[in-house]
C-alpha cells in the first residue's frame, strides 16, 4: 500500500478547508450585470452614437495608464478588456475606473474580479471626462456604433 506524502497530506487539507469555507460562508447574489452600476460618482449616465476623437483620447490614456495591467484580448495582471461593455453597464465601468478600491469593498462584481485576479486595482488620477473618453475607447473595441 502507497503511503501519502507530506505536500499530498497538505494539499487534501488545503481543499478540504477551502470547500468547507466556499460552501459554509453566506454568499450575496451578484446583481445583474444589466442593472449594476456600482459604487462610485457615476450613478447615471447615457452614451450616444461612437465618438471617435473622444475613443482617441481614451486609447491614449488606457496605453499610459492601464496597459501595464490590462491588454485588450487577453488576460494580464487584471482581467480582458475586450467586451467589457457587453458585459458591464457605462456606470458599472466609470466607477471602477473612478473608484476602485470602494468598488472592490462593496460590490460583488468587483470583489469576484478581485478574489479571481489577485490585484487589487489602483486609482490611476483620471478626472471623470477621461475616464468617459477610456470608456469610448472600450466602447470602440467592443464594436460600438
Amino acid at each position: 500500500m502507497l503511503k501519502p506524502t507530506r505536500s499530498f497530506s497538505i494539499l487534501v487539507l488545503a481543499l478540504v478547508a477551502l470547500n468547507f469555507t466556499a460552501c459554509s460562508g453566506k454568499k450575496e447574489a451578484a446583481p445583474e450585470a444589466a442593472s449594476n452600476k456600482g459604487v462610485g460618482p457615476v450613478q447615471s449616465m447615457t452614451v450616444g452614437p461612437m465618438d471617435v476623437t473622444l475613443a482617441a483620447k481614451g486609447q491614449q490614456l488606457f496605453q499610459n495608464k492601464c496597459s501595464a495591467c490590462h491588454k485588450l484580448s487577453e488576460k494580464y495582471v487584471g482581467p480582458a478588456i475586450k467586451g467589457v461593455t457587453q458585459r458591464r453597464t457605462p456606470e458599472w465601468i466609470m466607477n471602477m475606473i473612478l473608484n476602485p478600491q470602494e468598488m472592490t469593498e462593496k460590490d460583488p462584481v468587483a470583489r469576484e474580479l478581485l478574489a479571481t485576479h489577485f490585484t487589487q486595482m489602483t486609482f490611476q488620477n483620471v478626472t471623470q471626462e477621461e475616464a468617459r473618453s477610456i470608456l469610448e475607447y472600450f466602447r470602440q473595441n467592443d464594436g460600438a456604433k
